[in-house]
């Protein structure tokens, strides 16, 4: 029943998108090439990956599909050259005062069964909210809770602070910091935790160029690490620097 009830939020935020004009539409195809796949501060993949997306909007409604493509096996942990995941997500996006609001609900689904994250299940579903506030001056606040309520059945929290600065009319440079918190069944679930904490903690740094108006290239590095052994055990961060290049087009 739950993965049925996920699966009809997810249709009914797509057809809310649907719905609205279909000139204000539009459609951001992206590809990430990164030299690991590490989610929240665990390694999903310490080799290469390709990350391709695609994410269409329309008065605030949004709906995205992304995938991982493992070009390395992990120790043969996973298989090389092919997909290990697939996330759907659908979101509305508003504005409270000045604090940008978001809400949605991601599907995460798992096609081959030794990529799985929590346990044998081939699939999983969060929902999420998050909240934004600019401080002027390039810095930003932000927050956002995610909430498993099918397999895991627990919390998982980020707040950080971004910085971005226009070097000139085509390139931007962003800086961000963000920590983590978990309760203790997604730590037990996804890390192999015993505690519920502070989970992780991610410094990133990137550069996007805007070739056209619609074709943006970008470049980022990236540094996690556990804040605590007991939430996130040292052994599921195998990668703690990582980074890659994006491509963006919109449409």
């Amino acid at each position: 029943m739950k993965r049925l009830f996920s699966m009809a939020a997810l249709v009914a935020l797509a057809a809310g998108g649907a719905a609205t004009q279909a000139s204000a539409a539009t459609a951001t195809a992206a590809l990430d090439a990164n030299s690991a796949y590490v989610w929240r501060g665990l390694t999903f993949n310490d080799g290469f990956v390709l990350q391709p997306s695609m994410d269409v909007s329309a008065n605030g409604f949004a709906f995205n599909v992304w995938a991982n493509y493992d070009l390395d096996d992990y120790d043969n942990a996973v298989d090389d050259n092919e997909f290990s995941e697939v996330d759907l997500t659908g979101s509305y996006a508003f504005t409270l005062g000045k604090v940008d609001t978001s809400v949605g609900i991601i599907h995460y689904i798992f096609p081959t069964t030794d990529a799985t994250a929590a346990g044998a299940d081939s699939s999983t579903t969060e929902l999420f909210a998050g909240l934004g506030y600019d401080l002027g001056a390039g810095f930003a606040l932000s927050t956002k809770v995610y909430y498993d309520f099918d397999q895991v059945e627990d919390f998982y929290v980020t707040a950080g602070l971004g910085y971005t600065y226009g070097i000139n009319a085509k390139t931007t440079l962003g800086l961000s910091g963000t920590v983590s918190y978990a309760g203790e069944d997604f730590a037990g679930s996804y890390a192999g935790g015993t505690d519920g904490g502070f989970f992780n903690y991610l410094l990133t740094s990137s550069v996007k160029y805007m070739i056209t108006d619609a074709l943006g290239v970008a470049a980022s590095i990236n540094y996690t690490d556990s804040m605590d052994d007991d939430v996130l055990p040292d052994e599921a961060v195998d990668t703690t620097v990582f980074g890659g290049v994006n491509l963006t087009y919109t449409f």
